[in-house]
């Protein structure tokens, strides 16, 4: 969904495209599905044997995979999602068709690139573990 309103408020920009109902659409339910995924997310961050049984970091291991998932996996996951937001809003409230195109690609872009960060990959130096079980 994030993609779409993505690639939608890239060709309302570059194109000069009027902001029509759809995009307006678009932005609110990437919005709202992002909102709905933050909510699960949490349900699972408080239930995850991960966080129940990860011991206190020390000053050796700064970037365990417990603190990975402990601090920086949520801190990350939050900002992108007060990010998406902060642009939704911006974006419902900007004056001309090209400002509200612009201010979508912006705002929704650095969060997709914060979540994108946030992602446990199996490649990262942060938490390696595979991506299917």
């Amino acid at each position: 969904m994030m993609l779409t309103s993505i690639y939608v408020a890239y060709n309302g920009w570059k194109l000069k495209l009027a902001f029509t109902p759809l995009a307006n659409s678009i932005r609110h339910w990437t919005a709202t599905f992002a909102h709905i995924q933050l909510m699960l997310g949490m349900v699972l961050y408080f239930y995850s044997p991960i966080l129940k049984y990860s011991m206190p970091v020390s000053s050796r291991a700064l970037m365990s995979q417990h603190a990975f998932f402990k601090y920086l996996h949520i801190a990350f996951m939050l900002l992108a999602i007060v990010v998406l937001t902060v642009g939704s809003a911006k974006a419902k409230r900007a004056s001309t068709a090209s400002a509200q195109h612009k201010t979508i690609l912006i705002w929704y872009t650095v969060a997709l690139i914060l979540i994108l960060i946030a992602i446990p990959w199996p490649f990262s130096p942060f938490a390696s573990r595979p991506l299917f079980r």
